[in-house]
């Protein structure tokens, strides 16, 4: 009878067993490169390191995932739980745990653009923080002496800012920062060019922009940083990127937002032609207006003088009758007074005369000589023979003096 030998079976270590595992996983050519998409869970991101871990399930499996930090840095958007992404990275074994994963170079987000999606994380994050309240808009002055213009010095966008600038207000004075408007070095550019112009008190308004472009091309405008320099200049900010349909962060935080470039610069200045224009018509509305309300005081002040006159008058005749009760009165006063006065004079003297008649004289037995027509006042004025009537109550007589 045979009987067969076995031989001893070769008994591994849990550790060699997850790097065999390992090895064949990281060995085959279909896992080193794969693009999984799924939706965001047990996300952590708080490790000081920069790596990314994360859950990547879907309705029936998960699968443990990690993003390290140098991919990380290069993320334009921020992951969040249950976000659908599409990544793309290399299926390993992480063996301490033996837990199988996706070590993931690259992710996008599903259904919408990576920058679109960082575009509205970024513009929720600043708004939540009041970037773009209005409150703290910069109002444009309306005659600046200098604009500061910071874009690119070979764009058409310069070119259009200082023809529409120089044709609307001639003596403005442009101070140009050459800048890079795109790429990894144009927010820091921008952001040291406003500062400057800021710290040197160099201009009163900054035009920022450039002309048209895709989003990746526009994406410079899109800087946090670059927010941040904008919100903290002293100096009012026209933004002025791309087109009239594109909006970028830059936008958002300006105190102004121009739909193209040659705009922002009519929004910087005024027309000075349209000035002078409005001015002269303002004039000539003024001296119009001037000749109603001349005529309107004219006709007020006629009637107030008028009202006036009247007033004056009726108070003035009112004094004057006062003053006439008061003098009439005091007058017929002072003449009954004196007519007292004369009729007591007129009695004294009417009974002084009646006293002094003649005729109650001779009434009384007196009798009164005349001698030519005068009366004799004295013996002595008679002589012998002088002729002379006596005048009696009763009547006169004739006589001749005889002797003494």
């Amino acid at each position: 009878m045979y009987t067969p030998k076995f031989s001893k079976p070769r008994v591994l270590s849990v550790s060699q067993l997850n790097f065999y595992i390992k090895s064949i996983i990281e060995n085959d050519p279909k896992l080193r490169t794969v693009f999984v998409e799924g939706e965001i869970s047990n996300l952590s991101d708080r490790y000081s390191s920069g790596h990314i871990y994360f859950s990547l399930k879907d309705q029936k499996a998960v699968i443990s995932a990690v993003i390290f930090a140098g991919n990380a840095r290069r993320l334009v958007f921020a992951p969040k739980n249950g976000m659908k992404i599409i990544c793309r990275g290399r299926v390993s074994l992480y063996e301490p745990s033996g837990r199988y994963q996706i070590i993931i170079e690259d992710m996008q987000p599903q259904g919408v653009g990576a920058l679109a999606l960082a575009f509205e994380q970024l513009k929720q994050r600043l708004a939540a923080k009041g970037l773009f309240d209005n409150r703290y808009k910069k109002r444009i002055p309306r005659f600046p002496r200098r604009i500061g213009v910071i874009t690119s010095p070979s764009g058409a966008a310069v070119q259009d800012i200082k023809n529409v600038l120089t044709r609307r207000y001639p003596d403005i004075k442009i101070i140009i920062c050459p800048v890079l408007v795109q790429g990894e070095t144009a927010p820091p550019q921008m952001i040291d060019a406003i500062k400057k112009l800021n710290a040197y008190s160099l201009c009163d308004v900054i035009i920022i922009g450039r002309g048209g472009g895709s989003m990746e091309d526009l994406w410079a405008f899109n800087s946090e940083e670059l927010a941040y320099a904008i919100f903290q200049s002293k100096i009012p900010v026209i933004s002025a990127v791309g087109h009239e349909t594109d909006f970028t962060i830059c936008d958002f935080v300006s105190d102004l937002r121009a739909p193209t470039p040659s705009a922002a610069a009519e929004l910087a200045v005024p027309d000075l032609n349209e000035v002078k224009q409005s001015l002269i018509n303002t004039n000539r509305r003024l001296q119009a207006l001037g000749k109603v309300m001349g005529e309107r005081e004219k006709n007020c002040l006629l009637n107030q003088s008028a009202r006036i006159k009247y007033d004056i008058n009726t108070r003035l005749l009112g004094s004057y009758e006062n003053r006439l009760h008061t003098k009439s009165a005091q007058l017929k006063a002072a003449s009954q007074n004196i007519l007292s006065r004369y009729d007591r004079r007129l009695l004294e003297i009417k009974s002084k005369l009646e006293a002094s008649d003649p005729q109650k004289l001779l009434s009384r037995g007196l009798a009164v000589i005349q001698k030519d027509g005068e009366a004799v006042k004295s013996k002595n004025e008679l002589k012998e023979n002088d002729r002379v009537i006596i005048h009696f109550a009763d009547g006169d007589v004739s006589a001749v003096i005889t002797g003494d």
